[in-house]
């Protein structure tokens, strides 16, 4: 009974020394050469509530942390790695790290890591004198800037030189080309409405379109009236005011052919009406007729000197009433 209970005891103690500690410092060598690099693990025998404070580097001395990586956890344990180096030879520590577990401190190990200088072979290695400064090459980045502000220069350049060419040929266009007179351009762009075979097409809306704007256009050249920014209804009112006063030479007939051409356009364009064929023809004929009977009333020179004359007299004969 005393044997057993003495191998019990001693098992009990075994398994108690055998046991690992809860936190541990871990180091790949010992021993590195200036500017070589080592792991430093910190592991962890448990999982749950486990905090692993940041590596403090300035306690590390002349040792400094190149890289860390995150917590893994392997099986039960956890596990913290540190990449280290150190450029001063000599013996250093890295001291212990504070783990703390379900709210308790734990400390690893301190470590110590020797850092060794490169030994040079001087009787291998040949000895030379120290090099002057060498120049960089020259590289396109070094000019890079004064290409810019050169291309930057000749576009500038260029622009300046394309206006002044554009604005002298279209000045000298302005002044090669004559103004047609306003009965000879609407005749000749009727007749190059004819040639497009529009409404022959099937395009009515374009051809009253552009039927209507020829004639707009020439009554707003020859008789001086925004024809093209005004409604059908306010033109052909302003035309009777001036057929009534007497200031343009035209019939009642023209403006009522006017009227009809104008208003077929304007059913044609907004409410999609299509007119026949025949009809289309007569509105033809009567936008020429509309060019050749509507026009400016002239006044002979005879009659224009005998107003004058008269406004003369006029103008005496009340000077000598007030005086």
């Amino acid at each position: 009974m005393k044997k057993q209970l003495l191998y019990i005891v001693l098992l009990i103690s075994s398994i108690g020394f055998a046991q690992e500690p809860l936190v541990k410092a871990v180091i790949d060598t010992t021993n590195i050469r200036i500017g070589e690099q080592f792991q430093l693990k910190i592991i962890v025998n448990k999982t749950k509530n486990v905090i692993i404070p940041k590596m403090d580097s300035t306690a590390l001395g002349k040792l400094e942390i190149i890289s860390e990586d995150k917590i893994d956890t392997i099986k039960n344990s956890l596990i913290k790695k540190y990449l280290l180096t150190g450029f001063d030879s000599g013996a250093f520590y890295i001291p212990q790290q504070q783990i703390y577990i379900n709210n308790q401190a734990h400390l690893t190990d301190s470590l110590l890591i020797n850092v060794a200088t490169i030994a040079i072979d001087t009787t291998k290695q040949k000895l030379f004198p120290i090099k002057s400064i060498k120049s960089e090459p020259i590289i396109f980045d070094d000019y890079k800037r004064y290409i810019w502000w050169g291309l930057a220069a000749l576009a500038i350049i260029g622009l300046v030189l394309y206006y002044l060419v554009f604005n002298k040929k279209k000045e000298e266009e302005t002044i090669v080309v004559p103004s047609i007179p306003p009965f000879e351009e609407a005749i000749q762009k009727l007749h190059q409405l004819d040639e497009k075979l529009l409404w022959q097409n099937n395009k009515i809306k374009k051809y009253y379109s552009e039927l209507t704007e020829i004639i707009r256009s020439y009554i707003e050249r020859e008789l001086k009236i925004p024809a093209l920014e005004i409604t059908t209804d306010e033109l052909i009112a302003t035309l009777s005011d001036f057929h009534t006063s007497g200031v343009i030479a035209t019939t009642d007939e023209t403006i009522g052919k006017l009227k009809a051409l104008l208003q077929e356009a304007d059913l044609v364009k907004f409410a999609k009406s299509k007119p026949l064929a025949i009809e289309i023809e007569e509105d033809r004929k009567d936008a020429e007729d509309v060019v050749h009977h509507l026009k400016p009333k002239i006044i002979a020179p005879e009659i224009a000197s005998e107003e004058t004359s008269e406004e003369i007299i006029e103008t005496k004969e009340e000077r000598k009433d007030v005086e």
